[in-house]
């Protein structure tokens, strides 16, 4: 996913779908993968809130578009952490949506999924806020080569 010009992001465990001379580096602890591309955009983004509907976006077996509209539940801090850890919501997303933008109802880019779980009678998808993404970033490009 696109976040800024030239820069994407996707999930770490996602690499193997990558040119390697692209990689810009990984946070593995969030299973974070960034890399160059020749996109220019810069999406527009929003803070998520518990209980926003949000639509996720991945790719199904044969690279056709999958579409899952979810109802945010929780959004989870760390300890110590000054951004969110992540959010969860319910949804209809599993295999192929990992790595994938989450949008709000006006199309603004909320987060990027990372997992999901089946819980009780519903899916629980994973997904980091764009702010955990962005400060991940920023720690990556802080550290020493």
């Amino acid at each position: 996913m696109v976040i800024a010009p030239h820069l994407a992001v996707t999930n770490a465990h996602n690499a193997n779908l990558l040119d390697p001379k692209d990689v810009i580096g990984v946070r593995q602890d969030y299973d974070l993968l960034y890399f160059r591309t020749p996109r220019n955009a810069d999406p527009l983004t929003a803070p998520v809130t518990v209980g926003q509907g949000v639509i996720a976006y991945g790719q199904g077996a044969n690279a056709e578009l999958r579409v899952a509209h979810g109802v945010v539940r929780e959004i989870k801090q760390c300890e110590g952490c000054t951004v969110p850890a992540y959010f969860t919501f319910a949804g209809n997303a599993g295999p192929g949506f990992s790595g994938g933008p989450v949008l709000d109802g006006s199309g603004r880019l909320v987060g990027i999924t990372f997992g999901y779980k089946d819980e009780r009678r519903e899916r629980l998808i994973y997904a980091y806020d764009m702010s955990r993404v962005r400060a991940e970033y920023s720690a990556l490009a802080k550290r020493p080569d």
